[in-house]
């Protein structure tokens, strides 16, 4: 059986790893002209993934003469000497191979999700019927907002479990977040000043520098993006994570939200973008109110992906856009196609059509909870309660974990590397304003580690940090 290594964690497709792959096999004469490749189920299940990526990948092996397929007999690599092979010679290198980074046994990264919790059956059931509904006409290209179907169901979505209206027409459809504040910065203007929250997502200044727009980092204050702050500086557009702060987990109260909704109306070209990234993940009450919702003036970019909720890899987004700002959108990036696959953007939209995603939520959801009680258990039985202080708890996939035991940061993230744990420092995530930082404080995520795993992390951790006082 052939056997590949396929990150799930990567931007590229599945499929699209697979293909490579075997192609890569085949043009190197690994795989031989007239060699059968593995069966699609037992291929799928020794390489762990769906039976309808390997069918992908190879509907697209066939679709460029590399592999042909043969009616109840499977699928054959194309004869030796139909295929030109590479004579491309690859140079030695004198050095000596680096060796690779020694992998933690605990990993509590907040950028990941619990692959097995992927409906995979479900999908690939839709995924079947959306070939057989709309053959051929998957192969156009996607609408430059994204598949009416798809929008209409994003629309019923918003409006049913985040309370905001708004038209499909408002609504683009994008290849994930980087992709979409790209999109917006180049609709409102490289020569604006954005003003974006800190701490905050480091790649979220980088998306804007890389595009030549100058941003104004904002600090927090109990309520979140500070007003006064806001109101200080020259910035136009103001990026903020409202219902649930990352990485901090503050909630801006109605209070603070109204008065950046006046911030917003000030002034004619003054806009807000909202970023909800995870508002599903909410467990000691019903979801807050998306600051859309209370936007009755149209000053509000709304901003949310499928990354938490599905998988990163989907790479799906949306943005929700202003009446005023359709025109220009239409006018600058009317003649674009969906960043989008059209067959992901139907597949999806069955998937909310059909009140798959809406059970999906609810059951990682429960996972996800059990797993923080987990963590908070273990946590509270260990050494650690007696010199850690816990925040954040209450919404999203990561908590807070400040430490009182003597160590800084930098002390507290190395000697957890030495027992098998990877933490990050809060840190990271402040942009110019790292003095403001609240010491010895580490982030964990746990949406990536198993609830029988979460209590032996955490006596690792004890054993880092406890017995060092």
């Amino acid at each position: 059986m052939l056997t590949y290594h396929l990150d799930h964690h990567a931007k590229t497709p599945l499929y699209e790893q697979l293909y490579r792959a075997i192609r890569a096999d085949i043009m190197s004469g690994a795989l031989s002209g007239g060699d059968r490749l593995p069966a699609k189920r037992p291929f799928a299940a020794h390489l762990h993934i769906s039976q309808i990526t390997v069918e992908t990948a190879y509907s697209q092996l066939t679709a460029e003469g590399y592999v042909r397929a043969v009616p109840r007999s499977g699928y054959f690599v194309q004869e030796l000497d139909l295929l030109p092979r590479s004579t491309l010679q690859i140079p030695v290198s004198d050095c000596p191979p680096s060796a690779p980074a020694q992998q933690a046994a605990f990993d509590f990264k907040t950028n990941v999700v619990d692959t097995d919790c992927f409906p995979f059956s479900t999908w690939a059931k839709l995924s079947r019927a959306v070939l057989t509904d709309y053959d051929r006409r998957l192969l156009l290209a996607a609408a430059p907002q994204g598949v009416p179907a798809l929008r209409e169901q994003i629309r019923r979505y918003l409006y049913a479990f985040r309370g905001i209206t708004v038209d499909s027409e408002q609504i683009i459809v994008g290849a994930g977040s980087e992709y979409l504040v790209t999109l917006l910065i180049q609709l409102l203007g490289r020569t604006r000043t954005y003003a974006i929250e800190t701490p905050g997502y480091p790649k979220l200044t980088q998306i804007f520098h890389a595009n030549d727009a100058q941003t104004i980092p904002i600090p927090l204050d109990e309520y979140g993006l500070s007003l006064d702050a806001l109101c200080a500086s020259r910035a136009s557009v103001a990026y903020l994570t409202p219902s649930h702060h990352f990485p901090l987990g503050i909630v801006t109260p109605a209070t603070r939200r109204a008065a950046l909704l006046r911030w917003a109306n000030q002034a004619p070209e003054r806009y807000l973008i909202e970023d909800d990234y995870d508002s599903e993940f909410r467990f000691v009450s019903r979801p807050i109110p998306a600051l859309k919702e209370l936007d009755h003036n149209d000053r509000v970019i709304y901003l949310n992906t499928f990354a938490k909720s599905l998988a990163p890899s989907l790479r799906i987004g949306y943005l929700v856009l202003p009446r005023r700002l359709l025109a220009d959108y239409r006018a600058k990036f009317g003649g674009y196609a969906s960043t989008v696959p059209a067959f992901e953007q139907y597949t999806l939209a069955r998937f909310l059509e059909t009140g798959s995603f809406e059970r999906h939520i609810n059951r990682i959801r429960n996972l996800y909870k059990a797993r923080l009680d987990t963590l908070l258990d273990a946590l509270a039985q260990s050494g650690l309660h007696k010199i850690s202080r816990v925040s954040g708890a209450e919404a999203g996939l990561h908590i807070l974990l400040n430490v009182q035991n003597g160590m800084n940061e930098a002390q507290l993230i190395q000697s957890a590397a030495q027992q098998g744990v990877k933490v990050y420092g809060l840190s990271e995530y402040y942009v110019d304003t790292a003095e403001t930082c609240p010491p010895a404080t580490v982030i964990l995520g746990y949406a990536g580690i198993s609830s029988e795993q979460l209590p032996k992390a955490v006596n690792a951790l004890e054993h880092a940090w406890a017995l060092n006082r």
